[in-house]
């Protein structure tokens, strides 16, 4: 619950602070004294949902190596660093994009790639996972992350977490409105009373949570699409399935939740609604019936 209460705060925090400021150069007029502008309300929650998810793509790499003390390969000191650059090299060419950032972070076994744009990516391993599993192993979890950044997955998400966020913006603000005439005394009242304020902030509570379902629901179909990638660009989806079945014997360690959609883990239970993997059995199952 608590990786839930944070994304929530997160998401509160950043629709917070761009509701001042556009409140400020004057895009939050939607409300008059005749009703809502919907047109006027549409363009602010536009602007509010997807400049937060725009900027954290932004900053994904920034953020990544910051909350996971991931440490960029440079200069490889050691055989390990040395083959894993140059197997991210090779697949990054087979998949045709650039060659992206490689680091490794201490903890226990997950990856995850992530960054604004498929030519200037960042991939990480964990050394927990180094430790696990065997190269050719590791090679199918380093193929199912470039496979990510070859499908453009960290815009896609992007995109999605804007979308749903504007809706949560819009249908707060709208159900908002219509409590705050509901409950008060004064028909001209511009729908600015406690009422709104109130419904409003308790509406993205829940329409937030609603929506992170949605677009962890999407995220797990582009896993699927991932996990198909990597046994293309392996050549066998053979190592991708070893690689989940070994996965499925160790406990992999959380990310950080602008993270999760693109490492390599899963949810049990009732927070398999919120998980951005799908169940390892049945990514297994896929890449058998691919075959």
């Amino acid at each position: 619950m608590k990786r839930i209460f944070l994304f929530v705060a997160t998401n509160i925090a950043v629709i917070a602070v761009m509701s001042i400021v556009l409140s400020l150069l004057g895009v939050d007029r939607y409300m008059t004294q005749s009703g809502l502008n919907l047109p006027m309300l549409l363009v602010f929650s536009l602007v509010v949902g997807f400049t937060g998810s725009i900027i954290s793509l932004l900053i994904s790499k920034p953020m990544a190596k910051w909350s996971t003390g991931a440490r960029v390969i440079d200069a490889p000191s050691s055989s390990t660093e040395l083959w894993l650059v140059d197997t991210v090299r090779k697949l990054a060419d087979r998949a045709g994009i650039a060659m992206p950032e490689v680091a490794v972070y201490e903890g226990e076994p997950n990856a995850f790639a992530t960054g604004a744009f498929k030519n200037s990516a960042l991939v990480a391993v964990s050394t927990g996972l180094l430790q696990s599993m065997n190269r050719e192993e590791v090679e199918a979890v380093l193929a199912h992350e470039v496979a990510h950044v070859a499908n453009g997955d960290m815009v896609t998400m992007t995109l999605v977490q804007g979308v749903v966020n504007t809706f949560v913006v819009f249908l707060s603000r709208v159900v908002g409105y219509f409590v705050d005439r509901a409950i008060s005394r004064d028909n001209n009242n511009s729908g600015h009373g406690i009422g709104y304020m109130v419904t409003v902030l308790v509406c993205q509570i829940v329409f937030g949570i609603a929506a992170s379902v949605i677009v962890a629901w999407f995220s797990r179909h582009r896993e699927f699409r991932a996990d198909a990638g990597a046994a293309k660009l392996m050549g066998s989806p053979q190592p991708m399935m070893n690689a989940l079945a070994r996965l499925g014997g160790v406990t992999p360690a959380p990310l950080p939740e602008n993270l999760a959609s693109f490492g390599i883990t899963d949810r049990p239970g009732f927070m398999a609604l919120f998980s951005s993997h799908p169940p390892i059995q049945d990514r297994i199952e896929a890449l058998r019936n691919a075959r």
